[in-house]
């Protein structure tokens, strides 16, 4: 099958019934994806960077391709160093060509040969007939010793302000990025209090020292955050949620907290005025399932932190022995007239129940054994 150009990179076309989707030979990024919701109804679900189409030569090539979601090894860094490898932001999974192995009409097997720690990933990305849902995993093999890792997820949001409706699975912990995540002096801006923690996206603690609720965007215009959220020991499912009453529609995350132990919540509002930035990348908040720390890279998340004090994993030991698999499920559904804020997703044999606010239910076609270890 041959590979296109969307939205300025060579990628390769799925399809399915329900859902038709790109994946970039670089970074290995899904997006743009359109899903189908009812009837003849699709929608374009994932958020693509302003500058697609544009040469941002001379930025990092995760940048060049930015859009959809993708997987990052190590997780976060800007860039990051440990034990003398230096990584690029996010690692070489979101920074080079992948190589395609097998395709087919509905799936995709790609694979990347990492070389600053050596070591073999393998991509694999399916549709599933019937199904509004992208299912994906990454298999990693021939690794030794500590890593750390995420999705990269990133809905697509209308600009009118809070027109999403945002939620994710029961926390025990969350924290605002410990450090300067902007700075001013460089035209970058944040509004959320360093290091802060809390236990309630509708009170994050802000500069002003009042409290932010995360769980409507888009808001706080011309800021940039980060959070980070942990589930709880003992959860069976994870999951990320942003319900959009005005179109309709919701679009969700499925994980396995086991290999996926928190959310990291990316918010990007007008907030960066550097290239290629530019004051013009608004309207997205990213939910990431992660296993990583705060701040975010492979160096904190192997350090004594916070949260591994809690037995909440922020990093993996891998062998060379012993393939590591990580898998992933974002989907979409169309949601009735007043259905609201999810409160719950409650997984069947065959499908989830969405569940909102208000108790309404709506029962989706996808299988969560697929996030089985």
């Amino acid at each position: 099958m041959q590979m296109e150009t969307v939205l300025g990179q060579p990628s390769w076309f799925l399809q399915s019934d329900r859902v038709r989707a790109h994946v970039t030979e670089l970074g290995g990024m899904i997006g743009p994806a359109e899903f189908q919701i009812e009837g003849d109804r699709w929608v374009s679900a994932l958020h693509v960077a302003p500058w697609a189409e544009e040469d941002v030569a001379g930025h990092p090539a995760i940048l060049q391709a930015l859009r959809g979601d993708f997987f990052c090894m190590p997780f976060g860094g800007f860039p990051s160093e440990f034990q003398g490898e230096v990584y690029p932001l996010h690692g070489e999974p979101a920074n080079q060509r992948w190589t395609r192995e097998a395709q087919e009409a509905g799936s995709l097997v790609a694979c990347l040969n990492t070389h600053i720690r050596p070591g073999r990933i393998v991509k694999e990305i399916e549709l599933r007939p019937g199904q509004s849902a992208i299912y994906s995993s990454h298999t990693l093999v021939g690794y030794t010793g500590p890593m750390t890792y995420g999705h990269h997820q990133m809905p697509r949001y209308p600009s009118a302000p809070e027109s999403g409706l945002v939620s994710v699975s029961p926390f025990l912990v969350g924290q605002v990025y410990d450090g300067a995540f902007e700075d001013p002096a460089q035209g970058g801006y944040t509004s959320l209090q360093p290091g802060a923690f809390f236990d309630d996206l509708r009170a994050v603690p802000n500069q002003s020292g009042g409290v932010t609720d995360l769980t409507r965007f888009p808001a706080r215009a011309g800021f940039e955050d980060l959070v980070t959220v942990y589930s709880a020991p003992g959860l069976s499912l994870g999951w990320s949620a942003v319900v959009f009453p005005r179109e309709g529609y919701a679009w969700f995350s499925l994980r396995n907290p086991a290999t996926l132990s928190g959310t990291v919540i990316w918010i990007s509002n007008g907030g960066r005025h550097y290239a290629p930035w530019s004051g013009r990348h608004r309207c997205l908040m990213a939910l990431e399932d992660v296993l990583t720390s705060v701040p975010p890279g492979i160096g904190p998340s192997v350090a004594p932190n916070p949260f591994s004090s809690q037995a909440i994993p922020t990093h993996v030991e891998l062998s060379p022995d012993t393939p590591h698999r990580i898998p992933s499920i974002m989907a979409v559904t169309a949601v009735p007239i007043g259905y609201g804020r999810i409160a719950r997703i409650e997984p069947e044999s065959q499908s989830v129940v969405l569940i909102d606010e208000a108790g309404t239910q709506v029962r989706v076609n996808v299988e969560p054994g697929f996030l089985a270890s």
